[in-house]
């Protein structure tokens, strides 16, 4: 079960906010989720962006949960960079806000996190990566670029099937700032939005 302070978030996400542009952006992964899952097929899921520390987390994060949520089987959720970082503290801020629990799996740097959203399902593994770690799929599954930077400097990534740009604003551009608070919140809800869209279509 989808912890309820979760849930009271996803069932007021409003997915006509996903505008007609963001739809087009987004077909492809529905296309590729709805065939795998025709298949029986376990969908692989790995978001990408530059430093793997905002918007690939809570893409990875939402849609994970989203799909519990739909009850769309088979779908595992990972993230990556072209470099590696750390999670960053708004982010984590953030999610908990919204009803994740952090716990902290290894002390250091990049600190590594079990995430939970369920007190049914597996908690998601999440910690700062390139794209390429031995943690994330080398084959069979869709590579979700959520910024421009990393799409443009990853021009070829081994094992994918389907590499779909999706692109998010950097709230990073907020830190430090009286809008950080708010603005990592309204990035993360974006993202909820759109993966609950995403789920929302899955037959």
């Amino acid at each position: 079960m989808i912890y309820r302070k979760i849930l009271d978030t996803v069932h007021n996400l409003n997915i006509n906010s996903v505008s007609e542009n963001r739809k087009i952006l987004l077909d492809p992964l529905i296309g590729f989720i709805q065939n795998k899952k025709d298949l029986y097929e376990v969908i692989q899921l790995n978001f990408v962006c530059t430093h793997n520390s905002r918007r690939s987390h809570l893409a990875q994060i939402w849609a994970q949960t989203c799909a519990t949520f739909f009850n769309v089987p088979k779908v595992v959720c990972f993230s990556g960079g072209t470099e590696a970082t750390k999670l960053y503290r708004s982010v984590k801020d953030t999610l908990e806000d919204q009803g994740f629990i952090f716990k902290t799996e290894k002390e250091e740097s990049n600190k590594k996190y079990e995430v939970f959203f369920s007190n049914t399902e597996k908690s998601i593994n999440t910690f700062s990566k390139v794209y390429d770690h031995k943690v994330n799929p080398v084959t069979n599954f869709a590579v979700v670029m959520t910024c421009s930077h990393a799409d443009e400097n990853c021009p070829f990534i081994p094992g994918t099937e389907m590499r779909i740009p999706v692109m998010y604003e950097d709230p990073k551009l907020f830190d430090h700032t009286v809008l950080e608070k708010e603005k990592y919140r309204e990035r993360s809800l974006q993202i909820a939005a759109e993966m609950k869209y995403v789920f929302s279509n899955i037959k």
